[in-house]
């Protein structure tokens, strides 16, 4: 496997995860229901800091999804060799 094609897989799993943190962040901490249908309330026991942990992990894949699509639109010379300089190995 490419180190390309492994930058597109990591995409695909990273939005995949970006969406679903998302929604479940929305829900958590902005959406109105009924107390019994939720995770822990901010600040309460079971969450992280105050917040849930889908909070966390929306960052956390936001920042997957930045370093795998800056390393998608990194410029390489037509040798292979990437324009930073530095060795590829195979």
């Amino acid at each position: 496997m490419t180190m390309k094609r492994s930058l597109k897989v990591i995409l695909a799993i990273a939005l995949f995860g970006l969406f679903f943190s998302g929604y479940l962040s929305y829900h958590e901490v902005f959406a109105t229901v009924p107390p019994a249908a939720t995770c822990p309330s901010i600040g309460r026991p079971g969450t992280v800091f105050g917040y849930p942990a889908c909070v966390y992990g929306f960052f956390m894949y936001l920042a997957i999804v930045t370093v795998a699509a800056l390393g998608l639109r990194r410029k390489s010379d037509k040798d292979g060799v990437p324009a930073h300089g530095l060795v590829r190995f195979p």
